[in-house]
């Protein structure tokens, strides 16, 4: 028999590193409804864009038997591609490889394409599919992933990063999505949690399954951890692909413009009487973002959870922004500890990427109750003051009806560096509504006047006239102007063009010290 020639002898290992743990393992993978680490990258990236590499790499282990199962690409394929042309650093964890268990070289190889990104200044994309640490490697293991938290650590506010769980992500394996911007889920597929439902049942006697502990539909609204949630491995594939279309490669670039064919003047009337006469009803301020935005689109984050503050990207005049909202439907939209959370996050990551931001406010104020003050909503509403206390990025709001309290200075008000403040004339600005103040004001007064309810009802009619209106903040100058609804499009669009060349910064200081 011949020897087989060196580029035979290189197509054949090529072969062997793309099997990954050979048929039987991949069929049982198909059969949980889930895709093969290759197959998941072929369909996030440009057709044929993917360059795999480390193919050849093995595990160096010889404990355990381990040296008698040596498999060409190990545990995780890593390389980079493309996304719509632009250039992504990628690993896939391959579950048919030892249950996609990190082992030393699994995490050498994911710190090779995290340093090639940060040297080049593109996103980073971890398809999650593990076991966790390789048992049979101990602390080596362990030591690959703290390799791995540091690197994340250093990208964070450098270059995008963003984590699929693709099945299960368990123990110390979920610190390194947890680090990084978003956190897309499958739903019924994916699952994370620091201690599985057995641990939790030695421990705390519960019993809990995989799903209800730690699957995409809690995560996505109880916990926060999870930012967006698809139907499929396809779908949120997709959704990944959808988001890097609103963002840079890099913190020194700006996000992509993209030329709409929708009409930067353009004026909506329905806006004109979307907010109820009555102040204590209602409305849905998704229906404003999508009459303000360019085509209507709107990429929300985080939309099961704290549901009374809407965070999420578009696009105005082809620029990318950033968009806060508070959201009536909701708790009357009110800010609480999970809101203030939420948005604290979504405008630190805009802030880190060069993405202006839009604040729409109809917040009565902080969620009151013994829940709230005791789990920290004093603590959890300075880390959104904080955030757009600190951000540069330039910065837009528009109060379209009540802005009370403290609530109205955390919502990107003049006196935070607000750049261009805007009101509706149905805006309310006032330390409290008036109900609450003439209560306060004139509680003696009503007291003693023979009918307190008509006398009640007419000092709030006087109130609300005299200061539940933007007139007073505008006569301050903390209000830049009193628009017509129908005029918000083209207002905006003119102050973010204004901002382009916006330059501000914060003192020279190693980095300040968030409420957290």
């Amino acid at each position: 028999m011949t020897k087989p020639s060196k580029i035979e002898e290189l197509q054949e290992l090529r072969i062997l590193s793309q099997q990954g743990g050979g048929p039987a393992r991949v069929d049982a993978q198909h059969k949980q409804g889930r895709l093969t680490a290759r197959e998941r990258l072929d369909l996030f990236l440009d057709k044929g864009s993917f360059r795999e590499v480390d193919a050849f790499v093995k595990h160096r282990t010889h404990a355990f038997g381990l040296e008698k199962q040596q498999i060409l690409s190990d545990s995780v394929v890593t390389g980079w591609g493309t996304v719509d042309g632009r250039l992504v650093y990628v690993f896939s964890q391959d579950f048919t490889v030892f249950g996609g268990s990190l082992s030393e070289v699994h995490a050498e190889k994911i710190i090779k394409v995290m340093e090639m990104a940060l040297k080049n200044g593109a996103p980073v994309i971890g398809l999650n599919d593990s076991g966790g640490a390789r048992i049979q490697e101990g602390v080596v293991s362990l030591g690959g992933y703290a390799d791995i938290f540091l690197r994340n650590t250093m990208a964070s506010g450098v270059i995008p990063q963003i984590s699929a769980i693709m099945g299960p992500c368990a123990g110390g394996a979920v610190y390194s999505p947890a680090l990084t911007d978003f956190i897309f889920m499958v739903r019924n597929s994916s699952y994370m949690f620091v201690t599985g439902p057995e641990v939790v049942k030695s421990v705390t006697h519960e019993e809990v399954s995989f799903e209800d502990l730690g699957g995409a539909s809690v995560h996505a609204s109880t916990s926060g951890v999870c930012h967006v949630v698809g139907d499929s491995e396809a779908d949120t594939l997709f959704l990944i692909r959808k988001l890097l279309s609103y963002l840079p490669q890099n913190n020194l670039e700006d996000p992509p413009f993209k030329p709409s064919k929708d009409n930067p003047l353009r004026r909506d009337e329905a806006l004109d009487t979307l907010i109820p006469d009555d102040p204590s009803k209602p409305y849905d301020i998704k229906e404003v973002i999508q009459m303000v935005v360019d085509e209507g689109a709107f990429y929300e984050i985080h939309d099961q959870f704290a549901q009374n503050i809407v965070v999420g990207f578009s696009r105005l005049g082809g620029h990318v922004i950033g968009i806060v909202a508070n959201q009536p439907m909701v708790l009357a939209g009110v800010l609480d500890i999970d809101a203030s959370d939420k948005a604290a996050r979504f405008v630190r990551f805009c802030d880190s990427f060069n993405i202006p931001i839009l604040t729409l406010v109809d917040v009565p104020g902080f969620m009151p109750g013994t829940a709230q003050e005791h789990n920290g909503i004093i603590r959890a509403g300075a880390k959104l003051l904080y955030a757009y206390c600190e951000a540069t990025v330039p910065k837009l709001t528009v109060v379209t009806r009540k802005a009370y309290g403290g609530a109205y200075d955390v919502m990107s008000s003049k006196h935070i560096r607000g750049d261009v403040n805007l009101a509706w004339p149905t805006a309310e600005i006032a330390v409290m509504g008036p109900d609450g103040a003439v209560n306060i004001i004139f509680r003696k007064e009503i007291a003693e006047a023979k009918d307190p309810v008509a006398r009640k009802a007419e000092l709030v009619a006087e109130y609300r006239q005299e200061f539940a209106n933007p007139y007073v903040a505008a006569s301050r100058g903390f209000i830049d102007d009193v628009i017509q609804p129908s005029d918000t499009r083209p207002r905006l669009i003119n102050a973010l063009e204004m901002l382009t060349n916006k330059r501000d910064s914060n003192p020279a200081r190693k980095h300040g010290n968030i409420p957290l």
